[in-house]
């Protein structure tokens, strides 16, 4: 590999992808790590199927005309002078249009990682890490599948790729160093989904998309497990150099991130339908996201943001260097004294005993096996 490559653990060991003949080198395949066995032994518990109605129904209905799929006070523009200016049934297509957007970013994202799993297989030379990568792929394109299926189901299509999530994706899943795939999606995407899975399923009106991201959830869990096992095995063996390369990359994305995921300039289509100049918007906005706005909402546990940042202090990749950045939003120290379970654990164990009853036929907890 190039000396951009970072890897301390033989378990992450990779090739060019385009080095497939080191991949029927003979001694390769008993050369075999068991880190990851416990995880892919997992994957039956949380199988399911999105075309299955035995597991998800997309045709469940949903009044969309009455209710929004997310509540008003989820939606920070519904929070701003300009909301006076719309009646009371264009907010509720104004929170179901922006629930439409944020899904079709995360319908996106699943995409990408999808596709970044599936380019781990190409390039990591242990067995066990393929193996994984490869049950992560066929993963994420469930996932793609399911949120495809629902807003199918409630607007038709998704609204295209917002040019910071694409941007990112893009260069994650083109992106040659292992480090970048991992902290990238393992870490930083996977931080992110898990909280919006994890708020969706706790403030949505719409039962079906509740039980979607419980279900999406019981298996990223398991993706979040994957890159910190990565982290627990590299960063306390990286040089200093290493590790600044690593924090400095992972601080730059979530700044992107932050500032730029939800912009009114990325949504300026959708604010369009509703006669809002996106410029006005983002006036308004700027005056009411203070950082201590910020600091406020990110002291809710299902906070995107406040997720990724616990995700990238649990995996050591915030240090003195840049725990300062981070402290301007949350309470560092708080977050250090919380335990390792992070945000949709609960929600995703609840997941997982509900398909142990559709799959084996188990009674769980007080859930009962339907025939």
């Amino acid at each position: 590999m190039t000396s951009t490559d970072i890897t301390k653990d033989a378990a992450y060991d990779a090739v060019a992808p385009d080095d497939f003949p080191a991949m029927m080198q003979v001694d390769r395949y008993n050369n075999r790590s068991t880190a990851f066995d416990k995880i892919i032994s997992a994957t039956h518990d949380h199988f399911w199927d999105p075309l299955d109605k035995k597991y998800i129904d997309f045709t469940q209905p949903f009044d969309m005309t009455t209710t929004p799929i997310v509540p008003f006070q989820q939606v920070l523009e519904l929070q701003l002078p300009l909301a006076e200016k719309l009646t009371e049934q264009q907010k509720i297509e104004f929170a179901n249009e922006s629930a439409r957007w944020m899904l079709s970013s995360i319908l996106h994202g699943e995409a990408g990682a999808l596709a970044l799993s599936a380019s781990l297989c190409h390039i990591l030379k242990d067995p066990g890490a393929q193996e994984y990568a490869a049950n992560q792929t066929r993963e994420e394109a469930r996932h793609v599948t399911g949120f495809a299926k629902y807003i199918e189901a409630r607007w038709g299509k998704p609204y295209p790729v917002g040019p910071t999530l694409g941007n990112l994706l893009t260069e994650m899943v083109l992106a040659p160093e292992v480090y970048k795939k991992i902290v990238g999606m393992q870490m930083l995407v996977e931080g992110l989904a898990m909280g919006a899975f994890a708020s969706l399923y706790t403030v949505s009106n719409d039962p079906l998309l509740r039980h979607l991201c419980q279900l999406v959830m019981t298996d990223e869990a398991f993706h979040h497990k994957f890159g910190k096992i990565w982290a627990d095995r590299t960063i306390p063996k990286l040089n200093d150099e290493e590790r600044n390369r690593i924090e400095d990359w992972a601080a730059t994305c979530f700044q992107t991130l932050l500032f730029n995921l939800g912009s009114p300039e990325q949504k300026k289509y959708m604010y369009a339908r509703f006669g809002l100049d996106w410029q006005e918007v983002q006036d308004q906005l700027i005056k009411a996201r203070t950082n201590e706005v910020r600091r406020k909402a990110m002291a809710s546990s299902t906070n995107i943001f406040r997720v990724l940042i616990k995700t990238l202090l649990k995996g050591g990749i915030i240090t003195e260097r840049t725990k300062a950045f981070y402290a301007v939003y949350v309470d560092m120290d708080e977050l250090k004294g919380e335990g390792d379970e992070m945000v949709g654990d609960a929600i995703a164990e609840k997941g997982i005993e509900y398909l142990k009853t559709v799959n084996f036929g188990q009674k769980v907890g007080n859930y009962v096996a339907a025939d």
